[in-house]
């Protein structure tokens, strides 16, 4: 690795990961799989809620102006020295899976806020403001739909559709929002910014493979989220013939096994294909299982490939239904956002930075989604990934980035913002 040239603007590294790791104490558990220190802080929880006021308080004590719109989102702003331009734009989230680590989303809200405080420390002016945002439900594992409060502000979605929206309890979002002290009055749909640059982990293995610390990110791939509902007949194990049975269960193994077989087809490129969700009722052991409830994560780099593959699974379902009497198949869309390609002048401005601070990097596409994905519909966007350890596993408690790739990241981060905001 080179020396930086003069133009580039370095974070005090140990306070960004002081930050992250206090941060990650903010519904920390002892996960018994791992036996390492996991996170819960599902979206509108109370622990949610706690990360979001330390966040806050660390908005503030960095000069930043805080305010949170209807959705809960919040932005803190650094003003620039001409009142008229528009924002340049950075952040991420705080909310998680059930079973996450420290880094996914954090890093990118975290970064953000040490970049302000690094600016502020040397006293460093930009033309344009810049703002740090944390979006609410960015998961989609409480509330069911990814980028939520992205893509409410950015207009995909309605701030009705989101506050309608439930949880497994019956918990709407909007009712979250106010018993969590989060309904803000700000108005959610953003203006347009100047640039928006969100800084994450890989959350897979391909810088690690390659040696690379910093990933210039091209775009994310298609994703498309279905839940299905399979309703048979409950029956005794015992007594109850096989051909009499209308089994939810062996409906549900079935979809599981074609939707892999979708996937080694090869017909539909590049295709991924899970099923991360499974139940079945009423669970018992010597019952035959009355009803199925199961979602289907697909996601693929191409949209005509993936519109295919959703094609081919809704007549998979229907020929399912009508070949086994007895069962019925319901599916909701949970979530569905195309192939979003970032901005090429963009990553043009990330990658001469890399090169700035002597870091090594390639170009490679978002297999998860973003936020950047949905303000990408707003202003020009790309985003910078961070390497990760272990594989690039992440939704987990091994998910790990070290410090030193986390100053990395954020040190490209900080000089892309100054460029892009205009020094002044």
């Amino acid at each position: 690795m080179t020396s930086p040239t003069p133009d580039t603007i370095t974070v005090n590294g140990d306070r960004l990961w002081r930050s992250l790791m206090d941060l990650a104490e903010i519904g920390a558990y002892d996960d018994d799989r791992t036996g390492l220190r996991g996170v819960n802080r599902l979206a509108l929880t109370d622990a949610d809620a706690a990360g979001r006021r330390r966040v806050i308080g660390w908005m503030e004590e960095a000069g930043l102006t805080v305010r949170i719109d209807r959705m809960g989102n919040i932005y803190g702003r650094r003003e620039g020295t001409d009142p008229t331009a528009a924002p340049v734009l950075t952040g991420s989230h705080i909310d998680s899976v059930a079973t996450a680590g420290a880094f996914d989303g954090c890093l990118g809200v975290l970064g953000g806020i040490e970049v302000v405080r690094t600016l502020k420390e040397r006293g460093i002016s930009t033309r344009h403001p810049i703002e740090v945002g944390v979006f609410t439900e960015e998961e989609g594992v409480r509330f069911g739909t990814d980028m939520l409060g992205s893509a409410v502000a950015a207009g995909r979605l309605t701030l009705a559709y989101a506050h309608g929206l439930t949880d497994r309890d019956g918990l709407t979002l909007g009712g979250e929002l106010v018993r969590t002290g989060f309904a803000g009055p700000a108005r959610v749909r953003l203006d347009r910014p100047h640039a928006y640059v969100e800084c994450h982990i890989e959350q897979g293995p391909v810088l690690a493979e390659n040696d690379v610390p910093v990933g210039v990110v091209t775009g994310v791939q298609s994703i498309s989220w279905q839940e299905i509902t399979i309703n048979g007949r409950a029956a005794h194990a015992g007594t109850t013939p096989t051909h009499l049975r209308a089994d939810a269960a062996l409906a549900a193994a079935q979809i599981v096994v074609h939707v892999r077989s979708m996937v080694d087809s090869g017909a539909y490129g590049d295709l991924r294909a899970t099923v991360g969700h499974l139940t079945v009722h009423p669970d018992l052991t010597n019952i035959v299982p009355a009803r199925a409830e199961m979602t289907v994560d697909l996601r693929n780099p191409d949209d005509a490939h993936m519109a295919r593959a959703e094609q081919d699974l809704a007549a998979f379902l229907s020929d399912l239904e009508s070949g086994r009497p007895g069962l019925t198949l319901t599916s909701r869309r949970m979530a569905r956002t195309a192939h979003v390609p970032f901005d090429e002048e963009v990553q043009k401005v990330i990658a001469q930075a890399a090169d700035d601070h002597g870091l090594s990097h390639m170009s490679l596409l978002s297999g998860a989604g973003h936020d950047a994905q949905e303000i990408a519909a707003l202003c020009p966007t790309a985003m910078i990934f961070v390497r990760g350890e272990y594989d690039g596993i992440s939704h987990n408690p091994r998910e790990y980035s070290t410090p030193e790739a986390c100053t990395y990241g954020v040190n490209v981060l900080a000089t892309t913002l100054l460029r892009l905001a205009g020094q002044v």
